[in-house]
């Protein structure tokens, strides 16, 4: 109603000083905006008064505990807002939707919530793997013209490069361990080829004819105690 009253040039006709007289005209422009803007049943108190400003002031008493109830509804959504944070589990994109959801709601009950403090908020409430990034974006970034989308793209970047960063390093590591299961500790190994410590049979230097003509040696040792054989 007061912008359509001002959009007609009647808003005067709202905020008259006593002592200036209103074209009648404009009042009464002013008169039929409230009407059309009202519900029904704020319209029948609303039409026995005479003046625009007197039916606008009436309309203001009316809605007085409507007006505290939204102010409560405010205050409320304005402490979820700031104790809201992320957790870890917490996918980026969904978070900074329940946050602008709430900020949303909080215009629409009357309430101005520049885009500058839901970015800063985001900041705020990021888990302890964004800190590096949050804390450059502050110290470096224009945060006055700074949206929300561009801050939320800049946050899954940095998120993905750290995943990343930690599959490299995971592969790494298990390379690590598989290299290590070829170089354990082999002190203690006996060969059961050369009967001695610190290696498999399977990487035993000693030849299959060595073994062989050890056995061969060993035949012949025996049948060396028995006369008459040889």
């Amino acid at each position: 109603m007061k912008v359509f009253m001002k959009a007609q040039g009647v808003w005067g006709a709202i905020e008259e000083d006593p002592k200036t007289v209103v074209d009648e005209n404009k009042v009464q422009i002013a008169l039929a905006a409230i009407y059309q803007g009202v519900p029904k049943e704020v319209l029948l108190p609303t039409a026995e008064k005479e003046t625009a400003k007197e039916a606008w002031e009436a309309i203001k008493m009316m809605f007085v505990g409507a007006e505290r109830v939204k102010e409560a509804n405010v205050q409320t959504l304005k402490g979820e807002f700031e104790s809201l944070t992320m957790k870890e589990t917490y996918n980026i994109d969904d978070f900074c939707m329940k946050l602008s959801g709430i900020a949303t709601n909080i215009w629409v009950l009357g309430e101005v919530m520049e885009e500058s403090s839901i970015v800063r908020k985001i900041l705020r409430a990021v888990p302890d793997k964004f800190l590096q990034i949050a804390s450059n974006i502050e110290q470096f970034g224009d945060m006055k013209a700074m949206t929300v989308e561009e801050l939320v793209d800049r946050l899954k970047a940095h998120e993905e490069s750290e995943s990343a960063e930690r599959q490299q390093l995971l592969l790494a590591s298990q390379n690590q361990r598989t290299r290590g299961a070829y170089f354990r500790d082999k002190s203690r190994i006996r060969c059961y080829n050369c009967n001695t410590l610190g290696h498999y049979a399977s990487e035993c230097s000693k030849s299959r004819r060595e073994r062989e003509k050890r056995q061969e040696v060993n035949i012949v040792v025996v049948e060396d105690d028995e006369p008459a054989i040889l």
